[in-house]
């Protein structure tokens, strides 16, 4: 399927969703995320794994974001396509019912950034970089970057990342915690889709609860945290994976999950 320059295709479990503009290293402009937030809507109910890409070396550099030379800047809603589009689509994600995979080549810059760090495993190659490119165009970072670096790797690294805007390399960001491996050149690729099939082939129902649980983990108290595991934990045992699960491990042998 495809739509613009957003691509979306589902086969096997695995659903995948490509930024396909290289020529502009994958820059997202507002109609580009509409189209996403519409190809995600397509794809994601027969998914059981989601695996986030761009086409070509980059990822995403950022918003493509274009504004009339002639038009006074103080007549512009810098929030209004945060609130149409940028926003709705990182909320998407957050929410999305199947784990997440972003496969990081390149650029990761700006919004572009933001978008890769929504990931739950957050898959790079050794010359991927993150860049919190806002400050140079004198506005605030965008699509949650403030809250999701916080949350992975603490106020002072994000401060750094956000105040200075240099570029992390992927090295560099797999020793702060900010991304779960890197890879060399091809490898990412062959990576990407182990872990992808490993994913769509699990335990989908508790992968799901696993996936909301970490999300909801950062904003609840540990109380509720414990009442939220018991919930999902009585959804899990109602499942049929758990009762695959329970026979193979009586018959000492690989469980086969239906994801149900």
């Amino acid at each position: 399927m495809s739509e613009g320059k957003v691509t979306g295709t589902v086969k096997d479990g695995i659903a995948r969703l490509t930024i396909n503009d290289p020529a502009r290293r994958n820059a997202l402009s507002e109609a580009m995320a509409h189209q996403a937030m519409a190809m995600l809507d397509a794809i994601l109910p027969e998914a059981r794994v989601l695996v986030i890409a761009g086409a070509g070396d980059h990822f995403c550099s950022g918003a493509n974001l274009s504004f009339d030379p002639g038009v006074d800047i103080n007549q512009v809603d810098g929030g209004a396509a945060l609130l149409a589009a940028y926003g709705p689509l990182m909320r998407r994600i957050a929410l999305c019912p199947v784990p997440v995979i972003t496969c990081v080549r390149g650029a990761a810059a700006g919004f572009g950034a933001s978008l890769a760090l929504g990931g739950d495993l957050i898959l790079c190659e050794e010359k991927a970089f993150f860049a919190l490119t806002f400050r140079a165009l004198g506005i605030v970072p965008d699509g949650g970057a403030a809250w999701l670096l916080a949350k992975a790797v603490g106020r002072v690294r994000a401060m750094e990342m956000m105040l200075l805007g240099d570029r992390l390399p992927a090295s560099k960001a797999l020793q702060w915690g900010l991304v779960t491996r890197v890879y060399q050149g091809d490898a990412l690729t062959e990576a990407t889709e182990k872990l992808a099939t490993e994913l769509a082939k699990g335990p989908t129902v508790a992968l799901r609860r696993i996936r909301r649980m970490a999300w909801l983990g950062a904003e609840q108290g540990f109380d509720e945290a414990l009442a939220l595991e018991v919930e999902y934990q009585r959804e899990c045992v109602r499942s049929e994976d758990v009762r695959e699960g329970l026979a193979s491990f009586r018959e000492k042998r690989a469980p086969v999950f239906k994801g149900r």
